[in-house]
């Protein structure tokens, strides 16, 4: 399972919305696999092929469904609409934000875009104001290099090799990439850039495990 060339989100890009008429953070990612849209859409809803490269989860996916996640988030289907349109809440720490999971046909095989948006309550606030959108960003990266391992691999597990690379030198320069990409993409949406960079930084310790 070679990591030597990883690559991270194609597109990133930070933007505000809206829910329930109360102001929210929307992180959004794009990644092309080289599959079709039904094969990934099966690796992302088949509860055998998700613990061989994101985790145990268990639970139903379809509308009105649930789902939860060994060790991580809960959760409620919200929408689905195979193999293109995947929405659910994400219920973790008594906080509820919201994933929405895209796929469209592209050039290289099936286009992921992952928009997961947060709410702007005080903790939740709290934390974006400390480590911006990276936290969020950094960690789907993580989520959507598997799954292209997996995709691409012979249907091994991919989670003990990935856990392995992210703590290694070249694993940690690459975090610390995503995570100033981050930053950057951050500025982009009118943040203090010093703000934005700053934010990206403790991201980047976090995951690194350089954090004071």
């Amino acid at each position: 399972m070679n990591f030597d060339d990883v690559l991270g989100a194609s597109f990133r890009e930070v933007v505000s919305g809206e829910r329930d008429g109360s102001p929210t953070h929307i992180v959004r990612a794009s990644r092309s696999y080289p599959t079709t849209p039904a094969d990934l859409w099966s690796a992302l809803t088949d509860n055998e092929r998700l613990r061989r490269w994101f985790a145990k989860v268990t639970g139903d996916f379809k509308q009105g469904g649930c789902f939860s996640i060994e060790g991580n988030a809960d959760g409620e289907i919200l929408a689905c609409e195979p193999p293109r349109l995947l929405v659910l809440t994400w219920e973790f720490g008594g906080n509820t934000s919201w994933v929405k999971v895209t796929i469209d046909k592209s050039d290289e095989g099936a286009l992921l875009t992952l928009e997961h948006e947060h709410p702007t309550d005080h903790e939740s606030q709290a934390h974006w104001d400390q480590y911006g959108p990276g936290a969020t960003g950094v960690g789907w990266e993580l989520a959507l290099l598997g799954l292209d391992m997996h995709v691409t691999g012979d249907g091994a597990s991919t989670i003990e090799a990935g856990e392995a690379w992210a703590g290694s030198v070249k694993g940690k320069a690459t975090l610390r990439e995503w995570a100033e990409a981050w930053g950057e993409a951050h500025a982009e949406s009118g943040t203090d850039a010093q703000i934005a960079m700053e934010t990206a930084e403790r991201t980047a310790a976090f995951y690194t495990g350089e954090e004071k």
